[in-house]
C-alpha cells in the first residue's frame, strides 16, 4: 500500500477517534478530512463535492421538509393519539404503538415519527399511571425497525444508495430500489416487533416514584430560584412560606451569603438574595415561577419584571445529540441572547445534579424548563439544536384543516417512489418504467415543494426543519469514500478482512463486514459509519468475485442496529430523558434486538443476492 494509502488509514482512525468523542461535530470532522483529503492529492476538488449534489443527499433534504409539514399540520400527532385509542395498560399500548411506529418510520424520519408521538404517550402514561419507562424505548426500537423497510426509511439506507451510485460499478449505478432493502427489512422488522410486544414490558423497569402518584412526568427536575428583594416571602419562616410540603417537590438547600444551609429546616426564614435550590416535578416549578419576587437563578441578566413576563410561556427542550450547547455551561451558553429564553430547572436521566445549574455543562439529552417569549416553540421546534421543543401545559393547536392535504402529499410521493418496482412487478413497457426510474430525488423535491405551496409548512419552518449538519455529513461522506478507494485503503484492508475470515467462507466474510459496521454504530452516528465501511464492503465483495449488492445492503442494515447505547441513534436520546432510562435499560432490551437483528441479516442477505 503506497503513502496515500497510509494516509488514509491513519486519517479514518482519527476520525474515528474524533466522531466517538465528539458526536455532535461530525459534520466539521467530515468537512475536514475531506479538505485534507483534497489538499494531499488523494481525491481531486469535484471529487470532493460531488456528494453535495448527490441525489441521495438531496432526498434527505426534500424528506426533512416533507415531515416538516406533516408535524406543522398536526397530522402526525392526530395519528398517534388515535393509534393509541383506549388502550388500557402499557402491553395494550405496546400493541398498538409498534406495530404503527415500524410502519410509519418505514415512509418518514425516525426522528419526526418519535417525536411527534413521545407527547401524546407521556399523556396517555400520565391518565393510565403507568411508568412512560416501559413504553418509549419500545417506541424508538420500533422506529429504527421501520427505517430498515424502504429506501427512504432512514437517511442511512440513502447514504447507501448514492454511494453505489458513485461507486463506478455499472451494476451499482441504480443504486437501492424503492423496496430492495425490504427483502431483509421487512422480516427483521416484523420479529423484531414481536419481540418488542412480548419482552419489552418484562426486561423494563417500572419506575414509580412519589412524583407519579400525583400524576406527574416522570422527570425530576433542579431548580434554582433568587428571592429578591421585593418578594413577599422575607423574613417568613420556610414553612410559612408554604415553601415545605409542596406537591412533588423538595426544597434541598439555600444558598446565602457564600454558606450553604442543608438540610433546610421549617423554621429557616428567607432572606432576599438567597438561592433556593429545589428538586421536584414541573408543575410545581411552574407554579413556583408564578411566586412574585421568585426568579430563576441560572441567568440573572435576564427581564423578570412581572409586566415583562406576562406574555413569556415556560417550555421543555431536549438538548440534541449534534447541539453545539454541549459541553458549554448553562450561564455561558447565553440563551438569553441566542434563544430569548432562562434556563429554569434542568433533569437528566433520572439523577440529581450536585452544582449550581448555571454551572451544568450540558449533555446529550439534558431536559432543560425554559421560561421563552411566546414564539419560541414555533422558532425552535425544527431546530436541530433540540428535540422535542414543546410548552408545558400545551400550546397553539396547529392547522388541523390542512392534515390530510399533507398526508395525500406524502402518500403520493412514497407511491410514485413506489413506480418502478411495482410497473417491472406487472411487466410494463419499457418506455414508461425508464420514465419513473431514478426520480426518487425529484419526486421527494416536488412532495417538498407542494408542502409550502400549499401552506402545510411555512417557508421558514421547511428551511429550519433541515438538519444540515446530516446534510453536510452525507455529502462529505463521498469525498471519503472515494479517497478509500482512490488510495487502495479499501483494498488493502478487504484484504486483510478476507485473510481472516476467509476460511468460514463468503457468509462469515459478510459477518465480519456486519459486526466491523455494528461496531462503528454503536460508537458514532449511523451515517457515519455507513460511509466509512461501504468502500471496505464494497472493495470485499470485488476480492470475494461475490455480488456487491449483498455487502451494501450488510452494511446499511447494521448501520442501523444501534440498540446497545442511547448514543447509537438519535431517537435514542430523545426518550433517554423522559424515560428516566439508565444505559443498563439499553443494554437489558437492546442486546436480545442486536441478536435477532445480525442472526436475521446474516441468514437472509446470502439467500437472497449471493
Amino acid at each position: 500500500m503506497a503513502w496515500q494509502g497510509w494516509f488514509t488509514v491513519g486519517l479514518v482512525m482519527v476520525m474515528i477517534v474524533g466522531l466517538v468523542r465528539y458526536a455532535h461535530a461530525a459534520d466539521v470532522i467530515f468537512l475536514g478530512a475531506v479538505t485534507l483529503l483534497t489538499l494531499v492529492g488523494i481525491i481531486t476538488p469535484e471529487e470532493a463535492v460531488s456528494g453535495f449534489k448527490n441525489e441521495g443527499m438531496l432526498t434527505v433534504a426534500a424528506l426533512f421538509v416533507v415531515a416538516a409539514g406533516l408535524v406543522e399540520t398536526g397530522f402526525m400527532s392526530m395519528v398517534a393519539r388515535w393509534v393509541l385509542g383506549r388502550a388500557a395498560n402499557g402491553p395494550a399500548a405496546l400493541r398498538r404503538i409498534v406495530p404503527a411506529a415500524t410502519v410509519l418510520s418505514a415512509f418518514l424520519n425516525n426522528t419526526t415519527v418519535v417525536a411527534m408521538t413521545i407527547p401524546p404517550l407521556l399523556e396517555w402514561s400520565r391518565r393510565r399511571g403507568i411508568s412512560p419507562s416501559r413504553v418509549l424505548l419500545p417506541l424508538s426500537f420500533a422506529a429504527i425497525l421501520g427505517g430498515t423497510c424502504t429506501l427512504i426509511g432512514t437517511s442511512t439506507n440513502l447514504v447507501i444508495h448514492g454511494l453505489m451510485q458513485t461507486s463506478g460499478r455499472p451494476e451499482l449505478r441504480g443504486g437501492l430500489g424503492m423496496w430492495e432493502i425490504g427483502a431483509v427489512g421487512i422480516p427483521i422488522a416484523i420479529v423484531g416487533s414481536i419481540y418488542l410486544i412480548v419482552m419489552a414490558q418484562r426486561l423494563l423497569p417500572e419506575r414509580k416514584e412519589f412524583l407519579e402518584q400525583l400524576g406527574e412526568s416522570r422527570r425530576e427536575y433542579l431548580a434554582e430560584i433568587i428571592v429578591e428583594p421585593v418578594c413577599p416571602l422575607i423574613g417568613h419562616t420556610v414553612q410559612d412560606a408554604g415553601l415545605r410540603g409542596l406537591p412533588g417537590l423538595f426544597l434541598i438547600e439555600i444558598e446565602r451569603k457564600g454558606h450553604l444551609i442543608s438540610p433546610v429546616g421549617p423554621d429557616e426564614r428567607i432572606e432576599a438574595g438567597d438561592r433556593l435550590v429545589f428538586t421536584g416535578v414541573v408543575s410545581t416549578i411552574v407554579d413556583l415561577q408564578r411566586t412574585p419576587g421568585l426568579i430563576p437563578a441560572a441567568d440573572t441578566t435576564y427581564d423578570f419584571n412581572p409586566a415583562a413576563r406576562r406574555g413569556r410561556r415556560l417550555c421543555e427542550a431536549v438538548v440534541s445529540s449534534s447541539s453545539p450547547l454541549i459541553g458549554v455551561g448553562i450561564r455561558a451558553a447565553n440563551f438569553r441572547t441566542k434563544y430569548d429564553a432562562a434556563v429554569v430547572a434542568v433533569h437528566r436521566n433520572g439523577g440529581r445534579l450536585k452544582m449550581k445549574i448555571g454551572d451544568v455543562r450540558l449533555r446529550a439529552g439534558d431536559t432543560l424548563l425554559l421560561e421563552t417569549g411566546p414564539g419560541f416553540v414555533r422558532a425552535h421546534r425544527n431546530n436541530p439544536n433540540f428535540y422535542l421543543v414543546s410548552e408545558v401545559g400545551g400550546q397553539a393547536p396547529p392547522r388541523h384543516e390542512r392534515a390530510w392535504l399533507a398526508a395525500t402529499i406524502a402518500a403520493g410521493m412514497v407511491a410514485m417512489m413506489t413506480m418502478p418496482e411495482l410497473l417491472l412487478w406487472l411487466d410494463a413497457p419499457r418506455p414508461l418504467l425508464d420514465w419513473f426510474d431514478g426520480k426518487s430525488v425529484i419526486f421527494a423535491i416536488l412532495a417538498a415543494g407542494l408542502m409550502v405551496l400549499t401552506r402545510c409548512v411555512s417557508s421558514g419552518d421547511a428551511r429550519r426543519s433541515i438538519e444540515w449538519s446530516v446534510l453536510i455529513v452525507i455529502a462529505a461522506a463521498f469525498g471519503v469514500g472515494r479517497a478509500m478507494f482512490n488510495s487502495g485503503a479499501a483494498a488493502a484492508i478487504s484484504h486483510a478482512a478476507i485473510g481472516a475470515l476467509e476460511a468460514w467462507g463468503p457468509i462469515g466474510v459478510l459477518a465480519g463486514v456486519y459486526i466491523m459496521t455494528w461496531l462503528l454504530t454503536e460508537l458514532m452516528s449511523n451515517n457515519a459509519a455507513a460511509a466509512l465501511m461501504l468502500p471496505i464492503a464494497l472493495a470485499t465483495a470485488d476480492r470475494m468475485g461475490a455480488d456487491p449488492r449483498a455487502f451494501a445492503v450488510t452494511v446499511a442494515v447494521a448501520a442501523s442496529a444501534g440498540f446497545l447505547m442511547p448514543i447509537g441513534y438519535q431517537t435514542h436520546l430523545m426518550v433517554f430523558g423522559p424515560g428516566g432510562y439508565r444505559v443498563n435499560d439499553f443494554v437489558k432490551v437492546g442486546l436480545p434486538m442486536v441478536l435477532i437483528w445480525m442472526v436475521m441479516a446474516i441468514a437472509l442477505i446470502p439467500l437472497i443476492w449471493l
